[in-house]
């Protein structure tokens, strides 16, 4: 039996392998093709490359999901096509220990995609637009057309590039009074966060004073600059909620509620990085009962179509939840099991009839 699973799991796990180099390098190559319309200044082509390919576990992790079903019907499909599932069963192998056997590699990619969502890809994409957005713009153009606005009390702010860590490049500060008339503006190159002072250090300032008839300007090697900003505030504001970690999210939606702000759009992000796994356990048990039954004499192509189908149609059904529990007000949590749940019920029923 262990000689037999541990085929099937090998078979499933390379097919899964296979699937996500496909879907993740047709993506790649599209975002390549739709990057090259940014390339200016000093952003180059072999930029691009470098930007898609610091984004890749974003990608990786954003297609785990369709990426495990396609390759579990296609591992398991070509195991049914050679007639070696039929062999497993008659030889006395039950469908539940065959499930099993296919749900083991799927759980390494289950553990795959928790440490990429929670820990690589939202510190390289963080790094991967930084770097984009300051070889486009650079430290000494100020480009208010893109880039990342803050307003904190009477005082907005613009920022050309922002790095992983706290690192902030072209950093534009517009201070008004209480009338909203502009009383000072400045620009530094740069600007880094010291974690220990909780302060943020601006180099190379230009400062400008605005008096009634008058100007009045200054240069300064360096400036302190007290900020209740930190370097999580703006990952949450450079980033979408999609691409944020666990940890960003929870935290983000506590602060949320301590200001009395709604919090929908970031609790749905939440809970749909909480229940990735389940997504994808959800998905395999659903395409292994399609093997099992409505695609059991099928083609190898045809249950690949099926299996894009079904992730297309997931995704669809998720996201359809996901917007109508933030416009109308339900739990945002109840969005996201609900497809999890009926994708389940269904793979169930139809092992059950199987058997």
């Amino acid at each position: 039996m262990k000689i037999l699973s541990g085929h099937i799991a090998n078979s499933v796990f390379s097919a899964i392998v296979i699937a996500l180099v496909v879907v993740v390098g047709i993506d790649a190559i599209s975002a390549i093709v739709d990057e090259l319309d940014s390339i200016r200044n000093n952003y180059k082509l072999k930029d691009v490359f470098i930007y898609v390919a610091t984004s890749l576990p974003s990608r990786v992790y954003e297609y785990l999901p369709i990426s495990t079903l396609i390759g579990c019907l296609f591992g398991l499909g070509q195991l049914a096509d050679r007639s070696e599932i039929v062999i497993m069963r008659g030889a006395g192998i039950s469908t539940t220990e065959i499930v099993f056997s296919v749900i083991r590699p799927a759980l390494f990619f289950v553990f795959l995609g928790l440490i990429l969502g929670e820990y690589f890809a939202p510190y390289l994409d963080q790094l991967a637009k930084g770097q984009r957005e300051y070889l486009r713009k650079g430290d000494l153009e100020v480009d208010s057309t893109s880039g990342l606005w803050i307003r904190e009390g009477n005082e907005f702010m613009h920022f050309n590039a922002v790095f992983p860590g706290g690192v902030l490049f072209g950093v534009t500060r517009f201070q008004f009074d209480k009338n909203l008339k502009l009383i000072q503006a400045s620009y530094s190159s740069r600007a880094s966060y010291n974690s220990i002072n909780n302060v943020w250090v601006e180099e190379n300032v230009s400062l400008t004073r605005f008096y009634p008839g008058q100007l009045e300007t200054d240069k300064l090697i360096t400036r302190d600059w007290n900020s209740d900003l930190s370097p999580e505030l703006l990952v949450v504001n450079i980033l979408p909620p999609d691409r944020l970690s666990i940890s960003t999210l929870y935290y983000y939606v506590n602060f949320l509620k301590d200001q009395d702000v709604s919090t929908d759009v970031y609790e749905l992000a939440l809970w749909r990085k909480i229940t990735q796994p389940f997504v994808i356990i959800s998905l395999v048990l659903l395409g292994i009962s399609f093997v099992f039954g409505p695609l059991r004499g099928s083609s190898i192509g045809s249950k690949i179509f099926v299996g894009v189908l079904i992730g297309v149609v997931f995704n669809i059904f998720q996201d359809l939840l996901g917007s109508t529990s933030v416009v109308i007000g339900f739990s945002p949590w109840l969005a996201v099991l609900a497809p999890i749940l009926l994708c389940t019920l269904c793979g169930v029923l139809l092992l059950t009839k199987t058997k």
